[in-house]
């Protein structure tokens, strides 16, 4: 089994693979707080529609890091205009970051979150915003390696005795 981990865009071929993790990226979530976060039914095939709508998407970002023939990790981001809503100027925006469970702590994370931060600034981003789960506080120390800093804190509230939300 090769050992090489390389990251590059992704090509059409590679979506399969990248939706199969992104799939484990949405269960994660749900599994963490099935209040706040929904699983898609057929989030696998979600993701590969989305993913291959996306790579159309001059601002849009795909990247993926793979071992051999397999996708062992994906990161998915945009460059984006100023939000009025966020009140930030242009600014690029990491979506996703997932390393498939066998290749964790080899560096694939860093090596796809390197490459995704040279990527939105090559189309013009001054700022890079991510989003992360409080509790994940591996993925924290690996976005604070690289820059990255605290300026948002999303607080969610349930309606007393409501159910978890529904995909």
């Amino acid at each position: 089994m090769p050992t090489e981990i390389l990251v590059r865009r992704a090509q059409l071929t590679d979506l399969q693979g990248a939706a199969r993790l992104g799939a484990s990226l949405a269960l994660m979530h749900h599994q963490s707080d099935p209040q706040r976060y929904f699983l898609p039914e057929q989030a696998e095939r979600g993701y590969a529609w989305w993913f291959e709508r996306e790579l159309q998407r001059p601002a849009a970002v795909i990247l993926v890091a793979v071992r051999g023939a397999e996708v062992v990790g994906y990161s998915y981001g945009a460059a984006e205009e100023r939000d009025w809503n966020l009140l930030i100027d242009r600014h690029g925006v990491v979506h996703d970051l997932f390393v498939a469970e066998e290749v964790r702590r080899l560096g694939v994370g860093g090596q796809l979150l390197d490459a995704m931060i040279a990527e939105l600034e090559a189309l013009g981003a001054p700022r890079i915003v991510l989003y992360t789960m409080v509790t994940n506080e591996r993925a924290q120390q690996l976005f604070r390696a690289r820059g990255f800093r605290p300026t948002l804190l999303e607080m969610t509230r349930n309606q007393p005795g409501a159910a978890a939300a529904q995909g």
